[in-house]
């Protein structure tokens, strides 16, 4: 980066910090309401919805299972996406704990030359998802109070970003054979047997007694979540403050024009500017809009894609430690968003929500909308949505031992036809 546009970029980073400290200090008690506000969100939704989770998802990766479940969706990540099949490993993890898991991984396979630049930058585009129990637990059933309505977030933002995914193959193939790193080659044995030896191999690494990996799971939980809530805190204070400086309003212009555009509700455009900065905020200001149903799943879906500039944050600061570049992961995310706001809308106009409710006992969807409900109830019903979930990532684990099973059939064939 040159020197002069460096010093730019200085200058104007350091007015902005300084604007805003002057305007935290105009409105201290706005300010200090937003970010009780973000807390509440946060210790309401976000913490009894996705603790236990993380535990899980440090637990199955310290025992090697998400090793085991990378080996097993290997033949589905070369010919769909161009990555290497270790990638498998990093949409696993982005599928099952969702921002920024998939980002320290990408990070970890470009740093150890699992991969090349370009092949983590495809891999960054379409891993960088949002958990299923976000999804089911802290929007739906936190914020809308409907379990089902899930279901059609989680179609279209995975649908959506399997597209982007798919779009990003073709990116970088005029890259120069010095960056082209040898990681296609063929992994020969029973796919079975290498995911189950991939998992012991991952445990034997591991090496730390289950009470030691339990506590750790808690740790990094605890920790990480402290991170999210300081960022959800964080971006809080400044959306009410951009807002009260009048400075939120003017950058909603051009959303307004593109919504009337587009037939959606004026009233949404307030959450997505809240939702280009904090996904937590954004969705939970748009789920109590008065606005029609349908619009208010396209604008929180598009948000949930988009993922909001806290989760860039961290992205970023990841990212820093490698070469992968930065913008092709904005892009991305932009064209994420747009997929999957027009899926939700097909997605409800063909009625998946109304016939996906089916699928929830009555139970969890009392559950769900009970405005009295405790921490248990909403966890409760967490786990009932993410048992869909498991039944989606079961038939993509099926459908790749499908593939290679023919793989192994065709390739038998040929070799008994040269003999």
């Amino acid at each position: 980066m040159p020197i002069q546009s460096r010093r730019t970029g200085t200058v104007l980073l350091a007015t902005a910090v300084v604007f805003l400290t002057l305007a935290l200090v105009i409105y201290p008690q706005e300010g200090f309401s937003a970010g009780k506000m973000g807390l509440k969100v946060f210790w309401d939704i976000v913490f009894p919805s996705l603790l236990p989770f993380f535990i899980l998802s440090e637990l199955l990766l310290g025992v090697g299972v998400v090793h085991a479940l990378g080996v097993l969706l290997e033949p589905l990540m070369r010919p769909l996406f161009s990555v290497p099949g270790v990638g498998a490993f990093a949409l696993s993890m982005g599928l099952a704990a969702g921002y920024p898991m998939d980002a320290v991984i990408t990070a970890k396979f470009r740093k150890s030359r699992m991969c090349s630049r370009v092949e983590g930058e495809r891999l960054l585009a379409f891993t960088n998802t949002a958990d299923p129990l976000f999804m089911f637990g802290a929007v739906a059933v936190g914020m809308l109070g409907n379990p089902s309505l899930g279901i059609v977030l989680a179609i279209a933002h995975y649908i959506s970003a399997f597209l982007v995914g798919i779009c990003f193959k073709l990116y970088g193939r005029n890259q120069t054979e010095s960056e082209q790193i040898s990681t296609s080659e063929v992994r020969r044995g029973n796919l079975i047997v290498r995911a189950f030896r991939e998992m012991i191999k991952a445990r034997q690494e591991d090496q730390r007694p289950f009470g030691r990996l339990l506590g750790d799971a808690v740790n990094d939980s605890v920790r990480t979540l402290l991170m999210i809530c300081g960022f959800i805190v964080f971006f809080s204070v400044l959306i009410k403050v951009l807002t009260l400086a009048k400075i939120i309003p003017v950058l909603s212009i051009p959303l307004m024009g593109l919504f009337h555009l587009l037939g959606i509700d004026q009233n949404l455009v307030g959450p997505m500017m809240s939702g280009l900065l904090e996904i937590d905020i954004g969705s939970a200001q748009a789920a109590v809009v008065h606005a029609p149903l349908i619009e208010k799943l396209i604008v929180i879906s598009a948000i949930i894609a988009w993922s909001g500039l806290s989760v860039h944050a961290q992205v970023a600061s990841v990212l820093t430690e490698t070469d992968i570049r930065f913008m092709p992961y904005i892009g991305a995310r932009l064209l994420h968003a747009i997929f999957a706001g027009g899926i939700t809308y097909l997605a409800w106009i063909y009625g998946i929500g109304q016939k996906a409710t089916s699928v929830f006992a009555p139970a969890a969807v009392r559950i769900a909308t009970d405005p009295t409900g405790t921490w248990m109830d909403h966890f409760l019903a967490s786990m009932h949505s993410v048992s869909v979930w498991a039944l989606y990532l079961g038939a993509a684990v099926l459908v790749s031992v499908v593939i290679y099973l023919i793989r192994h059939v065709r390739l038998v064939i040929w070799v008994s036809k040269q003999r």
